[in-house]
């Protein structure tokens, strides 16, 4: 990061996380809405890259949009039921 504003910013708000006085997803709104305002931010390639990486750190799993979310997980395996553990109507209990 080159903009140093945003490096106090983010420094001060993570703080502010760790204490517990401010939400990691108010952090950054406040983080995306300086780089929207900020020349120098607008002007640094590869800051997108860095934010995410923060976003990643510091909001929690059920936080991060689902879209993010998506392009990150693997997909699941198919678990399907094995056939010699499916009850058929002869094996239940008759009482």
């Amino acid at each position: 990061m080159n903009c140093n504003q945003l490096i106090r910013l983010a420094k001060d708000w993570y703080t502010r996380v760790e204490q517990e006085t401010m939400a990691p997803a108010r952090m950054m709104e406040f983080i995306d809405r300086h780089v929207k305002d900020c020349p120098t931010c607008q002007a640094e390639a590869g800051l997108t890259v860095e934010i995410e990486k923060i976003r990643e750190y510091v909001l929690p799993e059920s936080k991060i949009p689902k879209a993010v979310r998506e392009r990150h997980q693997k997909p699941t395996p198919e678990i399907s039921p094995e056939e010699h553990n499916e009850i058929t109507p002869d094996q239940t209990d008759a009482t």
